[in-house]
């Protein structure tokens, strides 16, 4: 044992002994390598024997070697970063907001990558009816295969899903309303004015009330800064039911940016507020406000399209909208085969600013609305104190069609509305459809119940959603045309008693 102890300790000592002898001379020759005092001195040593173009030698082998040292350094500095980066724990939020990202980039490639397969099967011209079992059959039998193992526990509706088990145990509410549309009016301008600090005249609320009892979408348009986003907002704030607000982007060109889309790569819903917001509307009796702010930044017939037929089918059990066009067992109870019915209880409020970066309003779009011009500031006034509400939709919407019966357009203000329809298609080949005269019979008597009179709503109406078609007309043309039917609105309605409609026809002639 003593021989191989001492085989050992010799060894170990050349080894040790090798190890040194390199370490010293990676020492001694980074010393050699790093004395620049013996640099400056050989350069003094030869200084008066080099030429003129020698010295510019010299310059350059200089500059090559603060080069090559400077990247020896960088070199260094950079391995040693690497290194301790990698060995360096990583903060969770640093992973969460790395994930985020990655997400965020898979889900626009798998949102490209659908668009381009809807490409491909338009140009392949497959009609949606061909082979329609056989689809239904792999589609379930991939819901079948796949469901309990993709998505997050096989479910892809994740925020309709945690609505489900919130309303859970929901019982519906009688908040026991007792109001009738003028006080409803009052007490929304008051609100308005003493909680939130914005005034509005009396008529533009009553003419809002109307608009909402006459069609579920309403249109505030006007100049900038006149509170057209504001007085949607703050109904949703009065009903204590803040509105849901989705801001229109130019980008938007279906129905999927307002309620959203299947991912197939994650399988999962990318569910909008809008859907949430239409999902809970669902389960209650309160009244919600969806806010389309700026709508016209894209084509509204392009990602509201459907909404806009739905909406007109008289019978609300058929305002239904499909989501999905297949069933998982995990998907929303509300969620019938794929499709959502779209809850009578909410109103969808667009606002419009018409300037060069917005699209022209069509008219399949403005025949079904309520336009509402806001051109003007509320004046200040010291208001009451009133709170905000809770109001069951069945409540108002009782009241809106008690309006509509108690208050119904008289037979001779119909009969004169249908003189100047003959009038306007024989002077300005204009007529006004079945659903206009429909708005009208909504509109007006709820516009008389809440204060007004019925001649001032069929004026502002009319001005609304009848004479603005005269803009798609030559001006030049109808300019002559312009002063007869002024005169006869003053015979048929009374002189001066279509005052906004006058105001109208007078600020086309000055366009002519």
């Amino acid at each position: 044992m003593d021989t191989f102890f001492r085989f050992l300790y010799e060894l170990v000592n050349n080894i040790v002994s090798g190890l040194f002898t390199i370490g010293k001379g990676l020492l001694e020759g980074l010393k050699l390598i790093l004395n620049f005092t013996a640099f400056f001195n050989l350069v003094s040593q030869y200084q008066k024997d080099f030429t003129g173009p020698e010295w510019v030698l010299v310059a350059i082998t200089i500059l090559f070697m603060i080069i090559l040292y400077g990247g020896i350094i960088l070199l260094v500095v950079f391995t040693v970063k690497k290194f301790v980066k990698k060995f360096k724990p990583i903060s969770k939020s640093a992973l969460i907001n790395e994930v985020e990202d990655l997400n965020k980039k898979v889900l626009k490639l798998s949102k490209e990558k659908d668009e381009i397969l809807a490409m491909k099967v338009s140009q392949l011209g497959i009609r949606p009816d061909e082979n329609a079992q056989d689809l239904e059959n792999d589609t379930n039998k991939q819901k079948n295969e796949d469901d309990g193992t993709i998505g997050e526990n096989g479910i892809r509706f994740s925020k309709l899903n945690l609505i489900d088990m919130e309303y859970a145990d929901y019982k519906i509410k009688n908040y026991g309303n007792n109001f009738d549309l003028p006080e409803l009016c009052s007490n929304f301008r008051n609100f308005a004015a003493s909680k939130l600090k914005l005034f509005y005249k009396e008529r533009l609320i009553r003419t809002f009330v109307a608009g909402l009892a006459s069609t579920r979408l309403v249109i505030l348009q006007g100049i900038s800064g006149t509170g057209k986003t504001s007085l949607a907002y703050a109904w949703g704030k009065f009903m204590k039911q803040d509105s849901c607000i989705a801001s229109v982007q130019p980008s938007w060109r279906d129905r999927t940016d307002l309620f959203g889309y299947f991912n197939e790569f994650t399988k999962k819903f990318n569910e909008t507020e809008l859907l949430k917001e239409m999902y809970i509307a669902d389960y209650t009796d309160d009244v919600y406000t969806v806010i389309l702010d700026e709508m016209n930044l894209s084509r509204v017939e392009y990602y509201f399209a459907e909404m806009l037929s739905i909406l007109e089918m008289p019978d609300k059990k058929e305002w239904i909208i499909e989501i999905v066009p297949n069933t998982w067992a995990s998907d929303p109870k509300k969620l019938m085969h794929g499709k959502i019915q779209v809850p009578p209880n909410m109103w969808y409020i667009g606002t419009i600013n018409n300037d060069d970066s917005t699209f022209a309003v069509t008219d399949k779009v403005y025949d079904r609305a309520m336009p509402i011009d806001i051109n003007e500031k509320g004046e200040v006034f010291t208001p009451e104190d009133v709170d905000a509400q809770n109001i069951n939709y069945t409540y108002l919407d009782k009241l809106f069609t008690e309006a509509m019966e108690n208050f119904a357009i008289s037979k001779e203000t119909l009969e004169k509305i249908e003189k100047m329809d003959d009038f306007v298609i024989k002077h300005f080949r204009i007529a006004f459809g079945n659903r206009i005269v429909a708005h009208m019979k909504k509109f007006v008597p709820v516009y008389v119940a809440c204060g007004g009179t019925e001649v001032e709503g069929v004026d502002y109406f009319i001005a609304k959603k009848i004479l603005r078609k005269f803009e798609q007309l030559n001006m030049a043309l109808i300019r002559d045309e312009i002063d007869g039917y002024i005169k006869f609105l003053d015979e048929t309605f009374g002189k001066g008693a279509m005052a906004e409609c006058i105001e109208y026809l007078l600020r086309l002639k000055k366009m002519a």
